[in-house]
């Protein structure tokens, strides 16, 4: 067992699949010397050369569209977007060719590119620095959507995403990169399209993914004190939905929060929210219920912990549900 951070744990799964396999490449802006924004590729250009981790210029358009020809040519690229809201120029390049690519040319051509786009808020950063977009892309047909949130599942994770060979938007909670945890280096992970039942429980069903998971952990921790039996579930892929994991939890609890850090309306929590009254409709003794951010653009960091959501926000959600 090694004690890493969440940032560590991505740096050392990148590095293993680069030992693995040499058509592994790591790109985006300050990836190399600096080793990334988070330090998340750091030392990897020293140990494996400006070859295979490229610094590139202030193009998101084109270090997709880089990468999906790289792809094309039997490379597997893996790209850094240095904050989530800098992926929104990449869009056209994401949503119309490395999303379509594949099923355009009936699976003949294949594009293993990794899109590693930090996440959320928490850090004091400001707009275009703190956004949640998965919404956007778990829309988009041919995508897989992944979220990590802890050190374990980020180290494994992130090398099944580099193995895949469907192109993968791989959320990363920056607020959560600090977060330490003893990672078994040898041990298989979970398969990367499985969610997982992080805390047992009979009274309610939390879910959450990213950087929400620990916030829905310690609310149930909270909870417990008053004698409510939280379970919290950790989706870990959006994009295939891992249902049946949410199924057997809801339908056996009558109740159901969905946490966020992305706005309410029209969040992903609303998809979820749907999936599960259609499959757990008998069993539920209350709506399901959504907890998030608020539909305005991102604060100033004074204004943060107010637009987050909290340990008292999902509680509130608790309260509600028992309510009914």
């Amino acid at each position: 067992m090694t004690t890493l951070t969440l940032a560590k744990a991505l740096n050392e799964g990148l590095r293993r699949s680069m030992e693995d396999d040499p058509k592994v490449l790591v790109m985006g802006e300050d990836v190399g010397k600096l080793g990334g924004v988070f330090r998340v590729t750091d030392g990897l250009q020293k140990d494996f050369g400006e070859d295979r981790v490229i610094d590139t210029p202030l193009a998101e358009s084109g270090i997709i569209g880089t990468a999906i020809g790289l792809a094309l040519r039997g490379y597997r690229p893996v790209c850094e977007i240095q904050f989530d809201g800098f992926v929104f120029p990449a869009a056209d390049q994401i949503i119309t060719q490395l999303a379509k690519m594949p099923l355009r040319s009936l699976g003949a051509l294949k594009l293993p590119v990794v899109v590693r786009i930090p996440c959320g808020g928490g850090i004091g950063a400001v707009e275009h620095h703190s956004e949640s977009p998965e919404a956007y892309f778990t829309h988009t047909a041919g995508l897989r959507v992944v979220a990590c949130s802890n050190p374990v599942d980020a180290y494994t994770m992130i090398q099944d995403a580099v193995r895949c060979d469907d192109p993968i938007i791989f959320f990363e909670p920056k607020r959560r990169y600090w977060d330490k945890a003893d990672v078994d280096l040898a041990a298989p992970g979970l398969a990367l399209d499985r969610a997982r039942t992080v805390r047992q429980g009979r009274d309610i069903t939390l879910i959450a993914y990213g950087p929400m998971v620990k916030t829905c952990l310690e609310a149930a921790a909270a909870a417990e004190e008053d004698g409510r039996d939280i379970e919290v579930i950790d989706l870990r892929s959006l994009n295939p939905l891992d249902v049946d994991v949410l199924t057997e939890s809801v339908t056996r609890t009558g109740r159901c929060v969905v946490a966020h850090e992305a706005p309410v309306f029209t969040g992903f929590g609303a998809e979820l929210a749907a999936r599960i009254t259609e499959r757990c409709f008998y069993s539920l003794e209350a709506p399901v219920l959504r907890v998030g951010g608020f539909s305005t653009p991102y604060p100033p960091s004074r204004l943060e912990d107010h637009y987050l959501p909290d340990l008292d926000r999902v509680l509130d959600a608790v309260d509600r549900s028992f309510a009914y």
